[in-house]
């Protein structure tokens, strides 16, 4: 079947008896329209941007968010500030980058001030019943308590995926959080505008369990067998010679840890990326499901759905695994916002500007006509998904990665459209990368000693630091340097 077969003007293909049984639903749902709109922000976890259908991928089947896609506006250039979970999903929550919402010495751990209001808590203020429901990931201060952020607060968890049932059967995690998403839209206040919060724990890996397919990456069973008759082509970056091109500091990384874990045989390659392509349709069907009932539940009309993932993911490019390092492959992540709202001509739009994770928040209290706060550091999208482009819309954005510094040294680094300036400050002397992305898109070419560009390179590494300086400045070095992170001859 074809992708867009399950996707309608709004949500899915209905038959004409539950037509018919919508339409008072419906109806509810025009009359709402005036009002301020519901947000459904559904996050996935290990997704890079092009593990979609409507992305162009050749395997993978998303029917569901294609249909969004189509109807919506899709972010071609979407990134995270931080490509680690518990720092990526911190920034969306704070509106901050790790060193400003963290410490100079922990700067991956927020400060209790930075979390005492999440953005949230603004939704509410603001006359919003707020949900959350999935996988909470952050390193809050002592005895921080995410549950009095929301109005109702249910943590799913991964190990293991499939939970045990009172009835003796299992349910995946990705299902579960999905009934809790159903169960919080049928207890909605007709009166309240709500937003909702479906964080899933696919499709990362479970990481204790190194067994290939269903060890690794358990999908929800309604999955079995997707894929199975696939073969799927190599990581179109394996070249040995792209692994051997890197410094000791990456080749010896958790990155090229975590490869032979995943990827490292023709045999296990195949079983794995099939697990995960099963995991993430596993997301895309259960999110069919939630629509069902939204639209049943007569709130589609009025509801906006935001797709995107806390990191990418290097499915064995390289010769890598994860994210954590900056390359495209960990820091580009999909978005898609589906406004039913909007004039026919603003749907299906595939747009250029540069967004960040940073600017979630920021969207979201802009639909909720609630004051941004000035601490934030991302931009609304909404001029965007409402058709405009911006004179003023960053031409740069700033990645960093502050954790896991005893297996990844930490880096800085700036990024236009045309170039990447990288500087890996926890090496002795620290390292910088410098990427044509328009003549060296797959960033093969590391041009920073390159005389040709010793101007870019001066621009780019003081623009960094300035940023840098913005955010909070430096972080403490490394007390301890591991001996793979000392780059002089």
């Amino acid at each position: 079947m074809q992708p867009i077969l399950y996707v309608t003007s709004v949500f899915v293909l209905l038959t004409s008896q539950a037509f018919s049984n919508s339409l008072s639903a419906q109806t509810t749902a025009q009359e709402s329209a005036r009002q301020k709109p519901n947000v459904v922000f559904i996050f996935t976890d290990d997704q890079r941007n092009d593990t979609l259908g409507c992305a162009g991928h050749p395997v993978i089947k998303t029917p569901t968010i294609d249909g969004l896609a189509a109807n919506g506006v899709m972010f071609k250039n979407c990134f995270v500030s931080h490509s680690i979970c518990w720092v990526s999903r911190t920034s969306i929550l704070t509106g901050l980058t790790a060193r400003s919402f963290g410490s100079s010495d922990v700067a991956d751990k927020a400060n209790p001030e930075a979390v005492e209001k999440l953005y949230s808590d603004h939704l509410r203020k603001a006359g919003y019943r707020t949900g959350y429901f999935g996988k909470w990931h952050a390193k809050m201060p002592k005895d921080y308590q995410p549950q009095s952020h929301f109005d109702v607060f249910k943590r799913v968890r991964r190990n293991p995926y499939h939970k045990p049932q009172p009835d003796g059967t299992t349910r995946h995690e990705t299902e579960l959080i999905v009934d809790h998403g159903i169960e919080f839209i049928k207890n909605q206040p007709a009166d309240q505008p709500f937003a909702l919060n479906l964080w899933f724990n696919a499709s990362h890996a479970e990481d204790g369990d190194k067994r290939p397919g269903i060890g690794h990456f358990p999908w929800p069973k309604a999955m079995d067998g997707l894929y199975e008759d696939v073969q799927v082509a190599p990581p179109r970056l394996n070249d040995p010679a792209i692994y051997a091109s890197q410094p000791d500091f990456l080749k010896k990384s958790i990155n090229r840890e975590r490869f032979f874990w995943r990827w490292d045989t023709p045999e296990k390659y195949q079983t794995n990326i099939r697990a995960y392509f099963r995991m993430i349709s596993g997301i895309d069907g259960a999110i069919k499901r939630f629509l069902t009932e939204l639209e049943a539940a007569g709130l589609a009309e009025n509801t906006i759905i935001v797709y995107s993932a806390d990191n990418g993911y290097y499915m064995g490019d390289r010769g890598f695994a994860g994210k954590w390092s900056h390359y495209e492959q960990s820091l580009r992540v999909p978005l898609i916002i589906y406004d039913p709202r909007q004039p026919q001509k603003n749907r299906g739009r595939v747009v250029e500007q540069l967004a960040l994770n940073l600017d979630f928040p920021s969207t979201f209290l802009d639909w909720a006509g609630a004051d941004i706060p000035e601490s934030y550091q991302g931009k609304s999208l909404v001029p965007i998904v409402n058709g405009s482009s911006p004179d003023d819309w960053r031409t740069e954005t700033f990645h960093e990665h502050l954790a896991v510094r005893e297996r990844q040294p930490a880096f800085e680094s700036i990024r236009s459209n045309q170039y990447k300036y990288v500087r890996y400050f926890d090496c002795q002397p620290a390292y910088e990368f410098l990427h044509d992305l328009k003549n060296d898109p797959d960033e093969l070419k590391n041009v920073a000693s390159d005389p040709a560009y010793a101007k870019i390179l001066s621009e780019l590494r003081e623009r960094c630091q300035m940023q840098v300086k913005e955010y909070g400045g430096p972080v403490v070095a490394l007390k301890n340097i591991p001996p793979m992170y000392k780059t002089s001859d």
